[in-house]
């Protein structure tokens, strides 16, 4: 809404997690060894260590950025 492509997003008490989405910003990215323009959006996570193992935050992130990319993958 407002442009700002990526924050850190800062855990309340009580919260577990918490998901900071930027805005989509066009850039240059390599693809297929060609340099093409695409949409490019940041996610930031912020957990607490005490409730979320590291690895259990970046699993999840893994399967949201996989799940972005094809979407049409959460009705298979």
């Amino acid at each position: 809404m407002l442009g700002v492509e990526s924050f850190m997003a800062v855990i309340n008490p009580g919260e577990g997690a918490i998901l900071a989405v930027g805005a989509t910003a066009d850039e240059a990215v390599v693809e297929d060894g060609a340099v093409v323009i695409r949409k490019v959006m940041r996610v930031t996570m912020c957990s607490d260590h005490r409730a979320f193992d590291g690895a259990d935050s970046a699993r999840f992130l893994q399967t949201l950025k996989a799940l972005l990319e094809a979407p049409l993958a959460m009705f298979s």
